[in-house]
């Protein structure tokens, strides 16, 4: 997979991709991350990117000029997936978009700045427009690292085991249950016996249902218009709970 990062600070950008499990996907040929400066393809001696708002109004708005240079400069070596702009009033980023896109061959983020960007940049190239959140940022290079970084884990051989990112929070629309390690017992607080059993048939189901009460409980949102919806009515029924554990064992995780 390759990623092409546009922004006016790229300095931002370069320190997350230096360390640990990124560091290492590139290095094994599994992603590429390139980042780009607006300001190269700027036409002026003072490499100006922004100018004032037409209309009057507060703040600088990016020009297009320097990002229609930039992204066409990229088009015309490669064809792309999707040319995303990381925004605030945009699409919410969640699991599902990052599952989809580690699917795909080439991205293009680019990043806001000061206001924004000039809409005929939308209007010309822009697929797609993604927010991690209900608030705003001083750029976008933040949030083109949080979508790299969701993306980039996703790809075969990223992490040393696979199936990881396959019980992360979110995939099946559920939050992950508790996670234990040694020492089995800790100022008094022990790790639950179930997960000392053996059986993976009923650790799967505890685990499962634990998911199942956590959402609940944290994001019960995710559970509207879902079958786990369902699905928890059922497991308050220990009757109906009963014959769960060769469904679990039988059940995989999935991507998307």
């Amino acid at each position: 997979m390759r990623i092409d990062i546009i922004s006016a600070v790229p300095d931002l950008l370069e320190s997350p991709f230096k360390t640990s499990i990124l560091k290492r996907a590139m290095e094994k040929g599994l992603a590429e991350v390139h980042f780009h400066n607006v300001r190269d393809f700027a036409f002026n001696k003072h490499r100006q990117i922004d100018d004032t708002v037409y209309g009057g109004g507060a703040g600088m708005v990016m020009m297009c000029e320097p990002l229609d240079l930039c992204i066409s400069q990229l088009k015309s070596e490669r064809e792309y997936d999707d040319i995303i702009y990381l925004t605030p009033d945009g699409e919410t980023f969640n699991q599902k978009i990052a599952n989809s896109y580690s699917l795909k061959k080439n991205l293009i983020l680019l990043c806001g700045h000061y206001k924004g960007i000039d809409q005929r940049i939308r209007d010309l190239h822009i697929t797609r427009e993604i927010s991690i959140g209900d608030f705003v940022l001083t750029g976008g290079e933040l949030a083109a690292c949080v979508v790299a970084d969701a993306i980039i884990r996703l790809l075969p051989g990223v992490l040393n085991d696979e199936q990881s990112a396959l019980t992360d929070s979110f995939q099946d629309d559920l939050l992950s249950p508790p996670i234990y390690t040694k020492p089995e017992v800790y100022k008094g607080i022990r790790v639950p016996e179930i997960l000392l059993s053996g059986n993976f048939g009923k650790i799967e189901e505890w685990r499962h249902q634990k998911a199942i009460e956590i959402t609940q409980q944290k994001r019960p949102d995710l559970l509207k218009d879902n079958h786990n919806k369902l699905f928890l009515l059922n497991l308050q029924s220990e009757k109906l709970r009963q014959g769960y554990g060769e469904f679990f064992e039988k059940r995989t995780c999935h991507v998307l």
